[in-house]
């Protein structure tokens, strides 16, 4: 039988056991790492917010997989970066890197030959190198412009081989990178959306009222002096569940919906083709701007227990109208 056969016979306890040692001995390393950040993290910081060009993140085997990570968080929060493969480098693809651009190196050894074998091509073209490893005695270490020491007591890996800890560490020093490029530039929930326009945080921030309203004909309204009879037919006809009381400008009086329609026939004394709409209508209904973000209107909706919104303009004259089910095709909610 093959060494490498499951066990099927492990025990809960010991799974268990295994799997807090590994999460106890890497919040140990995030731990100990947390009291190195200080004028070196700084300094990278600075090299990295005055950077006019990219960054470029490289890395081989494991530590190029934390680098591919660390180029997508940064890109995502304002930083633009791009992950190069070091190998792939040597053989025509540094021709990626301009001049102006700044490269973040990892390596845990800090030995790698595939990192240090472009680091001479680099620094003849003028580039500024910021490296990651967890020996602050290495050659990348001694020829980098920084050094950001993310160096572990010890892998989680009981065989001391897969890296585990080390990865962990650097994926996290390059996440606290990220955030405080981020907030030393502003950078906003808006500028994030931007760069995620299919998310569902694109959505929420990009989308507008009047991205998802329905306009014009669609918009249920009939005048001060309708019946309840002729707002239940317009109700019915436009299909929101609603319909705005207006004036003679088109300016809001009320709203008059299909509860207001079950709890006028609960009395049973309602002549639905004589009595007016506007004796029946809620009189300050809740109302909405179309300049306002979608995901407002699914705050409102929520926070009132209600299903539909009047939208309106600074004359409250009525503009547009929704419902849940519109937001709910947005993917607003």
């Amino acid at each position: 039988m093959s060494a490498l056969t499951a066990n099927p016979a492990a025990k809960a306890d010991s799974l268990i056991s295994s799997g807090q040692r590994v999460i106890r001995i890497e919040t140990e390393a995030l731990v100990a790492m947390q009291a190195r950040i200080g004028p070196a993290f700084a300094e990278a910081s600075r090299e990295l917010l005055g950077c006019r060009g990219r960054v470029v993140c490289t890395g081989m085997g494991k530590s190029g997989h934390i680098a591919t990570k660390i180029a997508a968080t940064l890109s995502s929060t304002g930083t633009a970066a791009f992950f190069l493969h070091p190998g792939e480098a040597s053989h025509g693809d540094l021709g990626m890197v301009k001049d102006d651009d700044i490269v973040l190196m990892l390596s845990n050894s800090g030995e790698t030959e595939e990192i240090l074998t472009i680091v001479p091509a680099l620094k003849r073209q003028g580039n500024r190198i910021i490296a990651m490893t967890g020996r602050p005695d290495s050659r990348l270490a001694k020829v980098a412009n920084v050094h950001l020491d993310v160096s572990v007591p010890e892998e989680a890996c009981p065989l001391g081989l897969a890296p585990t800890s080390s990865t962990t560490a650097a994926l996290v020093m390059g996440d606290a990178l990220a955030v405080a490029l981020l907030e030393a530039r502003g950078f906003t929930a808006d500028d994030f959306a931007r760069s995620h326009p299919a998310g569902s945080l694109g959505r929420r921030l990009l989308l507008h009222i009047s991205d998802v309203m329905h306009a014009g004909d669609q918009i249920p309204r009939v005048g001060g002096e309708a019946t309840a009879s002729e707002a239940l037919v317009e109700m019915s006809r436009k299909r929101l569940g609603m319909t705005a009381v207006v004036d003679g400008q088109d300016r809001l009086l009320g709203i008059f919906t299909d509860g207001d329609l079950r709890r006028a026939l609960d009395d049973g004394q309602m002549d639905l083709r004589t009595t007016p709409v506007k004796s029946l209508m809620a009189h300050s209904p809740i109302t909405i701007g179309a300049h306002k973000l979608a995901a407002e209107a699914a705050r409102l909706m929520e926070d009132h227990k209600i299903n539909a919104l009047v939208v309106v303009d600074e004359q409250q004259r009525v503009v547009g109208a929704l419902n849940i089910h519109d937001l709910l095709r947005a993917r607003v909610v």
